[in-house]
């Protein structure tokens, strides 16, 4: 059973790691931006925190899924999409990118709690067969200490850690030290919730022991970054 993760994501790659499974990674090819807009035109509102990562989740599952059918016609397993989004009293706060973004969200969120949410989305691939795709939103309350100084503040930040991840926290890594509590799975902080996922796996008929320690197979004539560029 193989497994891929759409996503080139380090947190997830190594999340899934931690829970012993090694799998092929290729980047999707979806532009996040124009999706979310074509949707909400379309639709005439704004898309809730939960229905903006669902659906990203499941175009990138979905993209990545196509381009392996048509490269790896005998590619048999499931393959792992999901987005991320931090909501704080009804703003969705995204990658701040800038430091002074960053420093200006956490001066923001500390003594306060906030909501990630994440879009989980599985396809299962099997020659001969149509993908079946299921999906799932996956919740979890992230607390932050009361106490934390803007000097703290601003050597966090010097780091780079924030700049570039949901939220402009982590729990996993540096920003742990500064959280007080999370409620849910705590895996859903760090990028996907595995209890989701192995929720998701057995859905399309796949158990979740049955990933463990395994290593996807030496592609031959081809490799990810092959199928990653492909149009």
């Amino acid at each position: 059973m193989r497994v891929c993760l759409a996503s080139t994501s380090p947190a997830r790659l190594m999340l899934l790691r931690q829970f012993g499974i090694r799998p092929l990674t290729v980047a999707p090819d979806v532009d996040e931006e124009a999706v979310i807009a074509a949707v909400e035109a379309a639709e005439g509102r704004t898309l809730a925190p939960d229905e903006h990562v669902l659906l990203l989740a499941r175009r990138k599952a979905a993209d990545v899924a196509a381009r392996l059918a048509d490269d790896i016609p005998d590619f048999d397993g499931i393959v792992i999409g999901g987005d991320s989004m931090f909501e704080l009293d009804g703003q969705v706060l995204g990658k701040p990118h800038t430091p002074e973004n960053a420093r200006a969200r956490w001066r923001a969120m500390r003594g306060r709690t906030g909501v990630l949410h994440s879009g989980h989305a599985v396809v299962r691939l099997s020659p001969g067969t149509a993908p079946h795709e299921v999906h799932a939103v996956a919740e979890a309350s992230v607390t932050f200490a009361g106490d934390i100084t803007d000097a703290e503040i601003d050597a966090y930040v010097a780091t780079g850690e924030p700049l570039q991840v949901a939220g402009a926290f982590t729990v996993d890594s540096l920003g742990g030290a500064f959280i007080t509590r999370v409620d849910g799975d705590p895996s859903t902080v760090v990028g996907m919730s595995v209890s989701t996922l192995r929720a998701l796996a057995r859905e399309v008929g796949v158990e979740w022991t049955a990933l463990w320690n395994s290593v996807d197979p030496v592609w031959d004539g081809l490799d990810a970054a092959a199928v990653a560029e492909r149009p």
